[in-house]
């Protein structure tokens, strides 16, 4: 909302006895769920804000980073522990199983839905992509794939609530691997024509398409599962147009712009394209159909709007109902596509918080080095329909392969579409626990910032950085007992065969796999 009818509007509420402002609950207070809402979007649990790079002061009207993610509350995520091996879900009404058990291939998680007997109860089924993102968490941290260390992570859903594990590293599993399954298929394909599934992945915080083939050619890949019974309208939107520019979805409550950012000219060079600090200025700005108390939704605000039954290549369509209108855009490969949008959330990790999340309504775009040749193929490696995030600020030439196991590609400019209503609250003040480090901006011509290849940099750290990370004895070198990533990995690094990983042999991105392509995440 603009910070100065905002301050206007309030005052005369306060003076007069009005209620909220429009479009909006209470100030500061989290709404219920509305009883009549068959698909309640959950709030994200996002309570720090963010700016470039860190965590920053709590940003007033007007300033910098104004009305980001943790600064509109909507219906707090509440779960009720049944004792019986379910977890009820207050908000959207759906039930789910505690424990995922042990890891099923895709055939399994389907199948064995109908032999389900938690709690007694005969009617489970493999949710659906939208409804398993409804317990997302973004609290969570983004761990480094190759790390092995988990004390400074949280993952991407309640661990209170839920039974949630990383990744093992004794059967040969990264840190990452806690992809959940569900019942949602990519109506395209991926990578080179894989059969795909949306996934979860609760230890990253991602949507991604993932092959049911296992990529290490150990026949088909595994997941987590997490069977659902109940509210069977969950994730089924209800979109009406409101004659003005807007399209209301009365399954959510949530009133968005038909247009998006491309449409109105935004943007430093009126196309639309915004860096994720425009992006929440261009939305506190904005007046659009009469309203100006538009915001940037949350991610689980924008996946809300995903039609999973479209795709560029299948439909020639972006991943939404054709209601909206959709910027048509060129991707890096020269192909029409459709844009990714921002959020109003930042995908934190434990290096900081200088990426957001982005949700991909056209292709989900990676680059794949083909290791016999060395040479780069972009391709849709995850999906439109995915959730990933980007860099908030720099320069996309820093990373001309992508960055991650699979070469995410990195545009930093993004579209946006804002939202409003759903009986979200804005909170202007801190909580009173509140006591963020000082953010220090970077230095005039820096590059990219340092870490790993997920969350806050193109290709990981240098030679040099990796081996003084992991040398503990001090001998300039790092030997195998040192090594924290997959014991097999060692061995194709260690190109002189010493046993031991000179900052020359050092990773310099994602470890590939002994056969096959990367893994997918």
């Amino acid at each position: 909302m603009n910070a100065m009818r905002y301050a206007v509007w309030t005052t005369l509420a306060m003076v007069l006895g009005f209620g909220p402002i429009p479009g909006r609950a209470a100030e500061g207070q989290p709404p219920p769920a509305a009883a009549d809402r068959p698909y309640t979007v959950v709030d994200t649990g996002q309570d720090r804000c963010y700016g470039e790079r860190g965590e920053i002061a709590w940003p007033g009207p007007g300033e910098p980073f104004f009305g980001q993610d943790a600064q509109v509350v909507t219906a707090a995520p509440a779960y009720r522990d049944n004792g019986d091996g379910t977890v009820t879900d207050r908000v959207t009404g759906l039930e789910w199983q505690k424990d995922p058990g042990a890891k099923k291939t895709f055939r399994q998680a389907v199948a064995g839905a109908s032999a389900c007997r938690t709690g007694g109860h005969d009617d489970w089924r493999l949710p659906t992509i939208k409804e398993l993102y409804s317990l997302i968490l973004f609290s969570g941290t983004d761990p480094d794939p190759r790390g092995s260390g988990t004390d400074r992570l949280r993952p991407f859903i309640d661990a209170d609530a839920f039974v949630f594990h990383y990744g093992d590293a004794e059967r040969g599993e990264r840190i990452i691997d806690s992809q959940f399954a569900t019942c949602t298929k990519y109506v395209s394909t991926t990578m080179h024509g894989d059969e795909t599934m949306f996934g979860v992945n609760f230890a990253d915080g991602r949507i991604k398409g993932y092959g049911l083939r296992d990529p290490r050619g150990r026949g088909e890949k595994t997941f987590y599962v997490l069977y659902v019974r109940g509210n069977p309208a969950y994730g089924r939107n209800d979109f009406r147009e409101g004659g003005d520019g807007t399209v209301i979805d009365r399954a959510t409550g949530l009133e968005w712009m038909r247009a998006d950012s491309g449409h109105l000219k935004a943007g430093p060079k009126g196309d639309g394209r915004l860096t994720w600090q425009e992006a929440l200025a261009w939305a506190e700005e904005l007046t659009y159909a009469g309203h100006d108390d538009w915001r940037l939704p949350s991610a689980k605000e924008l996946q809300s709007l995903v039609d999973y039954t479209r795709s560029p290549d299948t439909m020639q369509s972006a991943a939404i109902d054709p209601v909206f209108r959709v910027t048509p855009i060129r991707n890096e490969g020269g192909r029409p596509d459709f844009p990714w949008y921002w959020t109003g959330t930042t995908h934190a990790s434990p290096r900081g918080g200088s990426t957001a999340v982005y949700v991909a309504f056209g292709r989900s775009l990676g680059w794949m080095r083909d290791r016999r040749t060395g040479e780069y193929a972009l391709l849709d490696v995850h999906g439109a329909g995915s959730q990933r995030s980007d860099p908030k600020a720099g320069d996309a030439s820093w990373y001309p392969h992508g960055r991650g196991p699979q070469g995410d590609v990195i545009r930093i400019r993004n579209f946006a579409r804002c939202v409003r209503g759903g009986g979200a609250a804005l909170r202007t003040t801190a909580p009173a626990s509140y006591h963020p480090v000082a953010e220090t901006p970077p230095a005039a011509g820096a590059g990219p910032p340092e870490g790993g290849p997920e969350g806050e940099g193109p290709m990981g750290p240098s030679g040099e950085q990796f081996v003084r990370r992991l040398d503990r004895d001090g001998d300039g070198k790092v030997s195998r007992k040192e090594f924290d990533g997959p014991a097999w990995d060692f061995g194709r690094l260690d190109r002189s065969g010493d046993g031991y990983l000179s900052a020359e042999e050092a990773p310099r991105g994602p470890p590939p796999q002994r056969q096959g392509p990367p893994p997918r995440r």
